[in-house]
């Protein structure tokens, strides 16, 4: 028996790319939820395809997860490299798995071609013998691991080779017993938002490839056959955002996908959306910049670029969710109210959300319709721009009714052109009384989420991705609480102000290098926020740098 065993546990596993490190770890953490067990998959990789270096760590618990952290009680090796550049990060008594022909004073080592050999197997499924070893370790049932296995590969090779790593003696680094109550999710950000889109009722999908925000065309291209979706990359990004605005006059429920660099050259379509009306949502899934930056790596560096892009003055939707959860539930809401409303909606992300792996016990289906919400009338006396109390006019695509305009000129309820003083004045006031529509929903769609057990004392601010990591930092902080703001235009000023003007101590959390949202909150309510932990250097936060800084600050 261990002195002490711990309930959590941090299994880092890395190699060149191409070496199946992300394979082997989705594989160990689903077979981590298939036991009954929480874990979250963090990747990290350099912008090559093959070589380099690349490592996930999987943070496992009988309790849910959200982050990871850097220092490791298993590290499983693909290369020498791996060994060299993390046993440093191994704690006292982990342990180093890799094959015997590397070096390391606290390696484990396995005779993995002598195990292939012996089941006269290919050199391919020798990551298995690892998932077999890991399993053992942990102190879990090979069962959970076979089940997986067998869904997942169909040559029965694979399970052997696992259950050979599983047989060999290895001391455990803990003693799991999970109980399985039912059926969890493991699942990226990217592909709960696809799931979240097509629940939402999407139709067209373009993308032009940019990591962090690939993923997502992948998964829709995939599911084109069964839910009817059309998923397409064209050349440019310049072109991505044309046609979305081509898709949404033609009917249809469009959404597009980019980066930061991607959604730059779309800047003058996102304009075209605001004086057509023509209803988009456009996924920004950030990372570090500026220009390339750090491409592989995740940034918060993109909201005043979000809630200020394009030129000209129209309404401009930003809501930005922070696990898989609200992925799923908040893309539906952003399809919803881009429809309704005839208006843009940047659904904002960031790498640590779209491409790492978390455990959700549930993905909600909102029922939110998404259709225009004016579509009826008569066709006789139709107008695509009418003045109407709402600012939101009706819409019928072409062929269902009079002649239908979109245009990228100011215009009269007809959308024909006009440089005349009285209907721009009318067609400005129009688009902007949609906002009083669009504050009313949001408010009712929880723009805002509280957590904590400091009662409104001490106080951290903060949106998007960095809420899994400052969710688990509260179990370490008694008096500290958390405000998370999900809808940041429109702001949910009263909300936030209420718990603002209550604590003692309010600390910005944020991975970019100004805090952004910090001059969000002060323009919207004048309220300074004068504490602020940031981190730029691509990585997400942990638990252990949260609560380090909240305790010496």
């Amino acid at each position: 028996m261990l002195e002490c065993l711990s309930m959590e546990v941090n299994v880092l596993i890395g190699g060149p790319a191409g070496e199946g490190v992300g394979r082997t770890s989705h594989l160990l953490g689903k077979a981590i939820v298939e036991a009954g067990g929480f874990v979250f998959n963090y990747r990290d990789y350099p912008s090559l395809i093959r070589g380099g270096h690349n490592f996930n760590i999987l943070k496992i618990s009988d309790q849910p997860v959200s982050s990871h952290e850097w220092q490791v009680d298993l590290i499983v090796a693909f290369d020498q490299q791996t060994i060299d550049l993390h046993q440093k990060e191994r704690k006292e008594k982990g342990i180093i798995i890799a094959s015997s022909q590397f070096e390391s004073s606290s390696l484990v080592g396995i005779d993995l071609a002598g195990i292939l050999q012996k089941l006269e197997a290919k050199k391919v499924v020798g990551n298995n013998i690892f998932l077999g070893v890991i399993f053992k370790a942990l102190s879990l049932s090979f069962e959970s691991l076979r089940a997986v296995l067998k869904k997942e590969f169909k040559s029965s090779m694979v399970v052997l080779a696992a259950k050979a790593g599983y047989d060999l003696s290895v001391s455990p680094v803990a003693e799991f017993k999970f109980e399985k109550e039912k059926e969890r999710f493991f699942l990226t950000g990217n592909e709960a938002i696809a799931a979240g889109a097509l629940q939402g009722g999407l139709e067209t999908y373009f993308a032009y490839p940019m990591t962090p925000a690939t993923a997502v065309l992948g998964f829709l291209q995939k599911a084109q056959k069964e839910t009817g979706v059309k998923a397409i990359q064209l050349e440019n990004e310049i072109a991505v955002a044309n046609a979305a605005l081509g898709a949404s006059f033609a009917g249809n429920v469009s959404m597009l996908g980019t980066s930061g660099g991607g959604l730059g050259l779309m800047a003058e379509a996102l304009s075209l959306q605001g004086m057509s009306e023509l209803p988009l949502v456009a996924y920004l899934s950030q990372r570090a910049g500026p220009s390339t930056g750090v491409p592989t790596y995740t940034s918060q560096g993109d909201l005043n670029f979000a809630l200020n892009i394009g030129h000209g003055e129209f309404p401009r939707l930003v809501v930005a969710p922070g696990d898989v959860k609200e992925a799923y539930e908040r893309t539906q809401e952003a399809l919803y109210l881009a429809m309704k409303y005839r208006s843009l909606v940047i659904l904002l992300g960031d790498k640590h959300l779209g491409e790492n792996e978390y455990v959700a016990d549930e993905l909600k289906d909102l029922g939110l319709k998404s259709l225009p919400a004016d579509r009826q009338g008569s066709q006789e006396d139709y107008s695509p721009y009418r003045i109407t109390e709402s600012g939101v006019s009706p819409f019928l695509p072409p062929g269902q009714g009079p002649i239908s305009r979109a245009t990228s000129y100011e215009h009269d309820e007809k959308g024909l052109t006009t440089e005349e003083s009285e209907p721009t004045i009318k067609m400005n006031d129009k688009r902007f009384r949609k906002l009083k529509g669009i504050e009313k929903e949001v408010a009712g769609l929880n723009p805002v989420s509280y957590y904590g057990n400091g009662n409104g004392e001490n106080l951290i601010v903060a949106w998007g991705s960095t809420k899994g990591a400052i969710i688990d930092a509260l179990k370490d902080l008694p008096d500290w609480s958390f405000l998370q703001i999900s809808w940041l235009s429109p702001f949910p000023c009263e909300a936030v102000l209420e718990k603002l003007k209550t604590a003692r101590r309010v600390v910005l959390v944020e991975n970019s290098a100004t805090g952004q949202l910090a001059n969000l909150i002060s323009k919207e309510i004048q309220f300074k926020i004068k504490e602020k932990i940031l981190k730029y250097d691509g990585r997400p936060f942990t638990v252990r740098e949260i609560v380090k800084e909240l305790k010496n600050g």
